[in-house]
């Protein structure tokens, strides 16, 4: 197997997360995407940060391909950040309660530290979110990511859709690919220091619509073959893809369990004692 991969992998891999059960990753991605966002504590959301950097390393990913998505994701949350300081430069008083002032720009835009601090919480919470979700998505395969839904108590039909979905991604991808490969093998130019932005979205507009619609009629002759075979008639069904639980699954058992107890814990305790501000500070609290 290439462990050059990103995203979306129809094989398991060979890593740590690789071998966990569909049940258990998806388990651990759910309660840890429920904790990011219930909490704006940085004494939490930064470890967790840490931690899921390093489970991506761990998968081995094409990194020239994830520096790409990494970069443009980073470029978006800055520009959001930014345009939310020009509309509100005192936007730290309101979540984090107080206004040190940095700098003075003008009588209404300002600099101070609480905004900083919100802004450098609120861009790590999205990173970790982000990264969480990368990890999760190319440490499973379509078949283990039904499985895992399935284990959580969603009707099957819907987890085969999802897992059908994922499973068309590379697919339409490879073709893509090939086409484009193809249009410039007769004399197509669409290498970006050659042909401006414009050309090259129109080029590629033109090869994804045919693309897209021939993808729904292999969707139409799959509905048809499990039709056929009886899809849908049972209450329960099995998954090839899930196998017996490994060390790791059992090691993660307790794990997800402790997470539960402290997102139930953060839950609670949010509706008994409601913050007064959203965000910890550490020079205010």
């Amino acid at each position: 197997m290439n462990t050059k991969r990103l995203f979306i992998n129809v094989k398991p891999g060979k890593t740590f997360l690789d071998r966990l059960t569909g049940k258990t990753k998806v388990r651990l991605f759910l309660i840890l995407i429920l904790l990011l966002i219930q909490t704006w504590d940085i004494r939490l959301i930064l470890p967790l940060l840490l931690l899921f950097i390093t489970a991506l390393i761990s998968l081995k990913p094409d990194w020239k391909k994830v520096w790409g998505v990494l970069g443009f994701i980073i470029l978006v949350n800055l520009f959001n950040l930014f345009l939310m300081w020009l509309v509100e430069p005192d936007y730290g008083l309101g979540v984090v309660g107080g206004s040190t002032v940095l700098a003075r720009l003008s009588r209404f835009y300002i600099i101070t530290a609480e905004t900083m601090w919100y802004f450098f919480v609120r861009f790590t919470k999205f990173m970790a979110t982000f990264i969480l979700s990368l990890v999760f998505i190319s440490s499973i395969t379509p078949s283990e990511m039904a499985a895992g839904l399935y284990s959580i108590k969603i009707p099957y039909k819907i987890c085969t859709i999802v897992s059908l979905a994922f499973r068309y991604i590379p697919d339409i991808t490879r073709d893509f690919h090939n086409i484009k490969i193809s249009i410039q093998a007769r004399g197509m130019e669409l290498d970006s220091k050659k042909t401006g932005l414009i050309t090259r979205l129109k080029q590629n507009v033109l090869i994804l619509a045919p693309l897209i619609i021939t993808s729904f009629d292999r969707v139409g002759n799959i509905a048809n073959a499990m039709d056929l075979r009886g899809f849908g008639k049972g209450k329960k069904r099995t998954y090839y893809s899930e196998h017996e639980d490994t060390d790791g699954d059992r090691i993660l058992r307790p794990v997800i369990l402790i997470l539960v107890v402290v997102f139930v814990v953060f839950v609670v305790r949010g509706f008994i004692h409601p913050p007064v501000y959203q965000v910890w500070c550490p020079w205010i609290s």
